[in-house]
């Protein structure tokens, strides 16, 4: 028996190993990945577009800044952090004939995660019995979640779409947060695929 084995074989080893696996994951949060995805029209020369300007009927967000006709503070946070990578990408924000408009929506929703170090072989969790056997651990969190939409203005459809979600800590997404989502979703535009027109 190796000393790996042996360490295992211990019950109170197996239990200080299965708190520190099940309580990894949710102690991360703030340095969690963004999720990302993006989809956009195949047909567009993306590297035209110059200026950009913000969709005129921006949706309400989810602490209903824009429709109460003032900004809700994540409302100011995505703002700021779209203009800032926009800027990053050599675009310059102009109110008079842009060449695209862009739009976001964002919301923080509960989710769960099982956990995927359940052992499943009837190893005790605890050090005693065979408690584990069967049981998957679910852990509670929220998730933030960004869309951001780029409109051709010349046509009015839609061109491209990115979409970002990270673990948050609260109910709305925070300064931090915020910026890395949207830093995660933009860093895939414009999009580098050999269809797209050049």
């Amino acid at each position: 028996m190796n000393s790996i084995t042996r360490f295992l074989a211990r019950p109170a080893a197996l239990a200080a190993l299965s708190l520190v696996l099940l309580v990894g994951p949710s102690g991360c949060s703030t340095a969690s990945r963004v999720g990302v995805t993006n989809d956009f029209d195949h047909a567009v020369n993306f590297r035209a577009f110059k200026t950009w300007a913000w969709y005129p009927q921006q949706p309400t967000d989810t602490e209903g800044g824009p429709a109460k006709g003032y900004e809700s503070f994540l409302d100011k946070r995505m703002r700021a952090a779209v203009r800032a990578e926009m800027t990053r990408k050599g675009l310059v924000e102009s109110t008079t004939s842009p060449d695209v408009y862009v739009a976001y929506s964002a919301r923080v929703e509960d989710k769960q995660q099982v956990s995927p170090y359940y052992n499943g072989l009837g190893y005790p969790w605890y050090g005693y019995g065979y408690y584990g056997r069967g049981i998957a651990p679910v852990t509670q969190y929220k998730a933030g979640t960004v869309v951001i939409d780029i409109i051709d203005a010349r046509r009015k459809e839609l061109a491209w779409r990115g979409t970002g979600q990270a673990q948050v800590n609260q109910n709305t997404i925070d300064e931090l947060e915020t910026t890395r989502i949207v830093s995660g979703i933009l860093s895939t535009y414009p999009p580098q695929d050999h269809n797209a027109r050049r």
